[in-house]
């Protein structure tokens, strides 16, 4: 596939990997200051070179297994292009309200403007009152590009382009979608909310809260970042008069900040199991686990169930949870704040995600989980094709304060069927 275009095709959260997109943190990372912090979604500032450091991890493993493709590389590409570069550029300034620096972008070259687009653009201090706002960028930097989950979903044949709870992050979208719809590499339709009959301001969805299950299942969670008007969208979309569809939609809370999206509790692993945060995906609580049919055309049910294991089991997928951090509550707690629930899978039994989340890697050592290093894997030391299941581990002191693992960190745009 590496000479020719790629058909966007995800069924399935596990089926082996055929193309995938990243983003390595780059300057925009290193715009960040305590200041701008909270506002750019985050807790805390990264160190950019440990955090590109643990980056090259992943992607390194990644590489080895399947074809990698970076939204820099991307937009440079398609900025070659003088009506999209156009169009691009008066779409972003216009969103952004920035239209004094249109002529700035206009003039630079794809590479520098992809740059721009991505890290920022400083505001020319020239008076005291510019000075005084403590607001350095015009256009804001893109803090958080590398996770390249949230912006853009691939569903099936098409891509769905996300409008994402922050304004900050809109631009994400922005760019993934001009992406999809110019770069020569890809074949697909993209799906945007905003170009829609049915549009609303309540329609919110983030790629972290949506998972392909099956090509007939999606398990979405509503919370802070995807709301139920951006679920009943997405319902709308998928109708389909060949069978039945079905929508899995769990309610999650509003605090802590590490239960932003569904895959930070709920991620699939293999044909028959998945990584659950045991307190909120299968104790009794107050977040409700809701089964939505689609058929004909038409939402023909909705009923509340006990959680989505037993909803997929009724569905005809069993699947098996693994408790991330073991069974020790204190440990679940600790281990589902750095992400010790986000695993992403390459192929089916085969993840990777942090080492830091001990007590989630033994747990799923005890389920048959090889446990490989990412540098091993890099270097040729072990070969993921000798392993029926295995985690790779990468380091995650830095990217895991982020807010998010390795799922997070992934945009997959094809898999083989199961």
């Amino acid at each position: 596939m590496v000479n020719s275009k790629i058909k966007i095709q995800l069924e399935s959260e596990i089926g082996e990997l055929e193309g995938v997109i990243l983003h390595t943190p780059g300057n925009e990372v290193e715009n960040m200051t305590p200041e701008n912090a909270e506002r750019a979604l985050y807790s805390d500032i990264l160190n950019l070179s440990v955090a590109q450091k643990e980056y090259a991890q992943l992607k390194g493993v990644l590489s080895k297994v399947t074809k990698t493709f970076e939204i820099k590389d991307l937009l440079k590409d398609i900025l070659k292009n003088h009506d999209v570069k156009n169009t691009l550029i008066n779409r972003i300034t216009s969103s952004c309200k920035a239209e004094e620096i249109k002529n700035l972008l206009t003039e630079q070259s794809p590479e520098k403007l992809a740059s721009l687009l991505i890290e920022g653009v400083p505001i020319h201090i020239n008076s005291l009152t510019d000075y005084l706002q403590k607001n350095y960028y015009k256009l804001d930097p893109l803090h958080n590009f590398f996770f390249t989950r949230d912006a853009s979903s691939a569903i099936n044949d098409s891509v769905l382009i996300n409008r994402m709870a922050n304004k900050i992050r809109m631009r994400e979208s922005v760019i993934m979608e001009s992406i999809f719809d110019y770069h020569s590499s890809f074949i697909t339709k993209t799906v945007n909310p905003e170009n829609s009959r049915f549009f609303n301001d309540d329609i919110r969805m983030e790629g972290g809260d949506i998972l392909v299950a099956r090509k007939d299942i999606l398990l979405i969670g509503t919370g802070t970042r995807t709301s139920s008007q951006g679920i009943d969208y997405i319902a709308r979309k998928i109708e389909s008069r060949e069978y039945p569809r079905h929508i899995i939609a769990q309610e999650l809370p509003y605090t802590p900040e590490s239960f932003i999206h569904l895959d930070m509790v709920f991620t699939l692993l293999d044909n028959d199991k998945c990584m659950v945060y045991e307190p909120l995906i299968m104790k009794t609580t107050r977040f409700a686990t809701i089964h939505i049919i689609v058929e004909n055309g038409k939402i023909t049910s909705i009923k509340e169930k006990a959680n989505i294991p037993t909803v997929l089991k009724e569905l005809g997928m069993s699947v098996k949870t693994i408790l991330c951090g073991g069974t020790e509550i204190k440990n679940q707690e600790r281990e589902q704040w750095h992400s010790g629930a986000n695993f992403f899978a390459f192929a089916p039994g085969k993840i990777i995600g942090y080492e830091r989340n001990n007590h989630t890697i033994e747990e799923l050592n005890k389920h048959g989980f090889e446990v490989l290093k990412a540098k091993d894997v890099i270097n040729n030391k072990v070969n993921i094709e000798n392993y029926k299941k295995a985690v790779v581990t990468i380091h995650g002191s830095e990217l895991a304060r982020g807010g998010g693992g390795a799922r997070c960190m992934t945009m997959p745009i094809r898999r083989k069927l199961l």
